[in-house]
């Protein structure tokens, strides 16, 4: 690929720093799973452990860091978003409304709820849009809404839970992306019936992998520890239901064998206090980048509104102005440089990437227009908690140059 280069001769700047790197296990997680392993407790119940488990500690200590009654720890934020919503009706052939623009474990978890997804375009600052949800609900009859805060930008949850209550639909937050964030001073995963978090190793809380499930519900609470795989061992969660919660429902609940285990909820208790450090770790370190990059011509990112408090660990933009090729050759340019952009436009799914004209199984898998249109040049990068002020110059530096590059290109 041709490219300019600077007049000295010397080759272009490049970022020495591997965009994907997780956030670091603190010391006190390493000793703690390393303690667990050499005990032999991995399994997060034992007929003589009681209630002293890691995972029901993480249970407990997460519950409470964000207000709720309870949580249920499982092996992954997409067992998490299944068991809440088996947990709140859904049955084969139920509609459920999602966003348009999320990660597949989302549909992938309606899917295997027996659900149908009904997908609700997104706006320009990538989060659902109010009126085709109202559009949608109406539409469908559907009456649950798995509601993703994708890439952690929230919606205004007051309007949202408005609409949902007056259309008589039940809420269920994907937090993966918003562990720690927040509107209007109430932290996300708490406005619906069920919050669902993720301690997927590129999360706020890296424990590898693993899912939280946060509900004051006591019915939902009881099913999703049943059905996670409690055995009749329920009594050793420290924050659990009452027992006549638990006789409505532990003779007629599966066990689908969803638990966590104790090294994975090890590892994530010692990240739970860090998380108000983390915050502001990554949200100056965005705050520099979007500053910076909202300066180059050509560029949008999404509006901030003045209620959301959010934990940006990535960061995206749309580009304008570029056709096809030359958007993947300024994709391609920053990669080689070092800066790897997703793009969930691409005509293929790619790592983690992917929008609903990709995922077959659905009865109708296209993407809504609007969501079509904004994912098409849209660029999405990882933040790492290591990245440096001067690291953020040289990634805006590389991609002002290389659109300056691609925009210097012969039309095709």
């Amino acid at each position: 690929m041709a490219r300019s280069v600077p007049q000295s001769g010397a080759a272009p700047a490049r970022l020495d720093l591997d965009l994907s790197e997780p956030a670091p296990i603190p010391e006190e997680g390493v000793v703690r799973a390393i303690e667990t392993i050499r005990s032999g407790w991995l399994h997060r119940y034992g007929e003589s452990l009681g209630d002293a488990s890691e995972v029901s500690r993480l249970e407990e200590e997460f519950a409470r860091s964000i207000g709720v009654r309870y949580a249920v720890a499982v092996n992954s934020c997409g067992s998490a978003m299944f068991l809440a919503l088996k947990c709140s009706g859904v049955e084969p052939g139920t509609k459920v409304l999602m966003n348009a623009f999320t990660l597949a474990p989302v549909p992938g978890a309606i899917v295997h709820a027996g659900g149908e997804p009904v997908l609700v375009d997104i706006d320009a600052d990538l989060t659902i849009d109010l009126g085709d949800l109202e559009r949608k609900a109406a539409a469908s009859g559907a009456r649950h809404l798995l509601l993703s805060h994708m890439r952690g930008h929230i919606v205004d949850m007051t309007r949202l839970m408005t609409l949902c209550e007056r259309l008589g639909v039940t809420v269920i937050e994907d937090c993966a992306h918003t562990m720690g964030a927040g509107w209007a001073g109430h932290p996300t995963g708490t406005f619906g019936r069920v919050g669902c978090f993720s301690l997927q190793a590129y999360k706020h809380v890296n424990a590898g992998e693993g899912g939280l499930l946060a509900t004051n519900d006591e019915d939902v609470a009881a099913r999703a520890i049943l059905f996670s795989g409690s055995y009749m061992l329920y009594g050793q969660h420290r924050n659990r239901p009452s027992e006549e919660a638990f006789a409505r429902w532990r003779n007629v609940t599966p066990n689908f064998s969803l638990r966590l285990g104790n090294v994975a909820a090890a590892l994530a208790r010692a990240q739970i206090a860090t998380l108000p450090g983390r915050k502001r770790t990554w949200n100056l370190v965005y705050g520099r980048l979007a500053a910076a990059l909202a300066e180059i011509d050509g560029l949008r990112l999404p509006r901030r509104p003045q209620a959301e408090d959010y934990v940006q660990s990535s960061i995206q933009f749309t580009v304008a102005g570029l056709g096809s090729e030359a958007f993947r050759s300024f994709l391609a340019g920053c990669a080689e440089r070092g800066v790897v952009l997703k793009w969930f436009g691409a005509a293929q799914p790619h790592g983690y990437t992917s929008v609903p004209s990709h995922w077959g199984y659905l009865a109708d898998p296209r993407t809504p227009p609007a969501t079509a249109e904004i994912v098409s040049r849209l660029c999405d990068m990882r933040i790492p908690l290591a990245l440096s002020p001067e690291q953020c110059d040289r990634i805006v530096e590389i991609i002002a140059e290389e659109l300056r590059r691609v925009r210097a290109m012969p039309a095709a």
